[in-house]
């Protein structure tokens, strides 16, 4: 019974996202109880109340970027255009325009930059962000990243990473 809701979910997820959550279905099969869990990270991965979704989204699809392949990136791009992010800021993410971004969303994006590739050059930009957003912003900036890497670490720690293929992202 709860694998069948479970799958459900995942089926209105599938249409919402407009992406294969075969990874997930796979967790459903082995243990649904682990699926729970995993659903009970999403409301941290997606706690945002101070920080303007712009850099949240910026900071997401930078992390993502980074991480993935394309399917969990195209996601990511799927839920920052339904939040009505600017298609321009979402296209010159993606593409590393910094000269198409606002000095605002530059500082985000090198900053995550920084954090995914963990070269060390955080310091200042930290402090420029902690500047603007605070501490609840910089904490839910720290959320964003983390979060969106979740998906791709467990897709490719199962193995469902192999069905990634190099796409091209849909803006």
């Amino acid at each position: 019974m709860l694998r069948r809701f479970l799958h459900g979910r995942l089926n209105v997820e599938e249409k919402k996202l407009g992406a294969s959550m075969d990874y997930l279905r796979h967790v459903v099969d082995v243990s649904p109880t682990a699926m729970l869990r995993f659903a009970s990270i999403m409301p941290f991965a997606n706690s945002r109340k101070v920080l303007p979704k712009e850099a949240w989204f910026v900071a997401q699809l930078v992390a993502l970027q980074h991480e993935d392949c394309g399917p969990c990136l195209q996601i990511g791009v799927n839920i920052a255009r339904k939040s009505r992010v600017d298609a321009g800021l979402i296209r010159a993410t993606i593409d590393g325009d910094l000269d198409a971004m606002s000095p605002e969303m530059v500082d985000v994006y090198r900053f995550t930059e920084a954090i995914v590739n963990a070269s060390g050059e955080d310091d200042a930009l930290r402090e420029t962000l902690r500047q603007r957003y605070g501490e609840r912003g910089l904490i839910e900036l720290a959320y964003a990243i983390a979060g969106c890497r979740i998906p791709p670490t467990v897709k490719r720690v199962l193995g469902y990473a192999k069905s990634c293929s190099l796409v091209t992202v849909d803006v």
